[in-house]
């Protein structure tokens, strides 16, 4: 909902191994996104769904809410692609403007309310 991203709709993926609920689920985004958590191949940066962090009781919907929160206000701590964190801390401004045209050249329109 919020810029830079806020102008396209991303498409992700929640797996769930076999041993659910005692293995975390792992959030893929189909949908390319330029962020710093989130890899080429779409795999997120969710300190929530690691094993360290991972409770059997959590539940889907948490992980849900703690990606698009993520997603939403990108975390230069929580990286994956180093660059885009440097880029993201040192010139937030040129972060902004290319996560927006990445927006605009990758995402699928919004749907309507």
């Amino acid at each position: 909902n919020n810029p830079p991203y806020n102008t396209g709709a991303f498409r992700f993926e929640l797996t769930f191994s076999p041993s659910h609920p005692l293995e975390p689920p792992r959030a893929t985004l189909r949908t390319p996104i330029y962020h710093p958590s989130v890899d080429l191949e779409g795999r997120v940066c969710q300190p929530l769904t690691t094993h360290a962090h991972w409770e059997p009781t959590t539940r889907a919907i948490q992980v849900l809410q703690d990606l698009l929160l993520q997603l939403d206000s990108p975390d230069p701590q929580r990286v994956l692609r180093p660059e885009v964190a440097r880029e993201l801390r040192e010139r937030p401004e040129e972060f902004r403007r290319r996560a927006q045209e990445h927006t605009r050249l990758h995402a699928e329109p919004r749907p309507e309310p």
